[in-house]
């Protein structure tokens, strides 16, 4: 049975791994009210046996019930992190929840269970879930008040081990350990799909290439700082283009990231440009948009650059944009490529960086730390120091550059040399390049991909209450500087 369910708030959606709270309670709750089985379990097939008997929610009003107080005390801030109990059963979900955190592990007493069998207690799937929670209390009360029943395991203890008890035997799991044989197979599955022997690297650097960020001291996370008003409805007389070709995707959230940093956006497509009908003489900030223009079947952007090229309208109204002391521009990802194959940011090389295929020859997609170093870039000099998080999506994103690196303003960095923090190979580890005047910027990354806290894969549990990530400032110092230019 597949089925839907409505997100009626996703900044209280509940990560699967723990949350950085020590001598946290670690609760479970059993939705299946069935005996504890192994038929048609993973455990099961690693010993080559299908089973007799799977398990089966005996009752399904009270799944339902439990389903909803669950969500009850999601929606009262109760639960930290929560994980269901799936393939691998009851200690695999425990494991899953301790892998993304570097200095954490669980003391657990499993007997109030009641399982006597520890194979089929820790290896059976029967439907539930395992939640984490500070207020321990005040969960017990409303599961209490719905009538489900749970039981209280242990506590979340700061030290890397799975610690188990049950009837008079004692476990202790080391979590590097299982972690390392738990992402070999998808290891072996990466070594099958990948070139020039990165799987090795990514599978040797996972625990060495930690997420861990640095904001500046000025951020505070609020739209106020900015002056930002969401819920504006007025124009500001600050405008902005959207450029698109067939195929991108990523026009509908850099226009709102734009928007919601006080620019007038229009929608500038590609046929507009090479009709003559947009002439982009009102416009000051101008974004190349991400996705795969032309599906890239003639290489990443070659066929949208083609569109600029070799259609004399096209190519004199963007000309004559770059010509103007006005103007700003940027490119991401697809957008990036372009700026790099027309040659946008460095005019004045002789020979243009180049954009290549990815040394892992595959699709990269990933969220990743990258570092803002001393820059002039109109739009990140603010953000100079910080170290910050990101999402990457491409297979040629691998700047290649034909002069030393003094020729060029590299603004944005991976900030791992290694395979997969640096996800394509790039030299000196850029992710983005801006022009020595500082006005144009052509970045891989996603930055209007993770304006908001709620974008990112792992934000800092420390700021709970920030409205926006510091990207929204990137945004943000174009509009200003634009404010300045009139």
């Amino acid at each position: 049975i597949s089925a839907m369910g409505e997100c009626s708030d996703l900044k209280k959606t509940v990560s699967p791994y723990l949350a950085l709270q020590y001598d946290a309670s670690i609760i479970y709750i059993d939705f299946s009210r069935d005996n504890y089985c192994l038929g048609g379990s993973s455990f099961a097939q690693l010993i080559n046996q299908l089973g007799t008997k799977t398990p089966t929610v005996k009752d399904p009003a009270y799944f339902a019930g439990a389903f909803n107080a669950l969500q009850a005390c999601i929606s009262g801030g109760l639960v930290l992190a929560g994980h269901d109990i799936s393939a691998g059963g009851l200690v695999t979900t425990l494991l899953e929840m301790t892998f993304p955190v570097n200095d954490m592990g669980m003391e657990l007493d499993l007997n109030s269970i009641g399982e006597k069998d520890i194979i089929k207690l820790l290896f059976s799937e029967n439907p539930g879930v395992v939640i984490q929670t500070k207020d321990e209390q005040g969960l017990s009360d409303l599961l209490d008040k719905h009538g489900i029943k749970y039981h209280v395991l242990g506590k979340t203890i700061k030290q890397l081990k799975l610690n188990l008890s049950h009837e008079d035997a004692k476990y202790s799991l080391n979590i590097n350990a299982y972690r390392k044989a738990w992402y070999k197979t998808s290891y072996l599955f990466d070594d099958l799909q990948t070139a020039s022997g990165v799987a090795k690297q990514r599978f040797n650097n996972y625990f060495r290439q930690d997420l861990r960020f640095s904001f500046t001291r000025t951020f505070d996370g609020t739209f106020k700082q900015y002056g930002i008003d969401p819920d504006r409805k007025g124009k500001t007389g600050i405008k902005a283009a959207i450029i698109r070709e067939k195929g991108v995707n990523g026009d509908r959230e850099m226009a709102y990231s734009m928007y919601l940093a006080g620019f007038d956006v229009k929608d500038v497509h590609m046929t507009d440009l090479i009709s003559g009908e947009e002439t982009l003489e009102d416009v000051n900030y101008i974004v190349f948009v991400g996705g795969f223009s032309n599906s890239d079947v003639l290489g990443s952007a070659k066929g949208w650059a083609g569109a600029f090229l070799f259609n004399p309208k096209a190519k004199e109204t963007l000309d004559m944009f770059y010509s103007r002391n006005d103007t700003l521009s940027l490119g991401i990802c697809n957008g990036c490529q372009l700026m790099v194959e027309l040659g946008l940011v460095y005019p004045e090389h002789p020979e243009k960086p180049m954009m290549r295929h990815n040394k892992s020859e595959k699709f990269e997609s990933a969220f990743l730390n990258v570092n803002i170093d001393e820059n002039n870039s109109i739009m990140l000099k603010s953000l100079s120091g910080s170290r910050l998080g990101i999402w990457v999506a491409h297979g040629e994103g691998r700047f290649c550059f034909p002069y030393y690196r003094d020729k060029y303003s590299i603004p944005v960095k991976y900030t791992y040399e290694g395979y997969p923090g640096n996800p394509n190979g790039s030299d000196f580890s850029a992710a983005a390049i801006c022009s020595n005047d500082g006005r144009h910027l052509a970045m891989m990354p996603h930055l209007e991909r993770a304006i908001f806290p709620w974008q990112w894969a792992y934000y800092p549990e420390d700021r709970p209450g920030d409205e926006v990530s510091p990207w929204i400032e990137a945004f943000v110092n174009a509009r200003k500087w634009i404010e300045k230019k009139k």
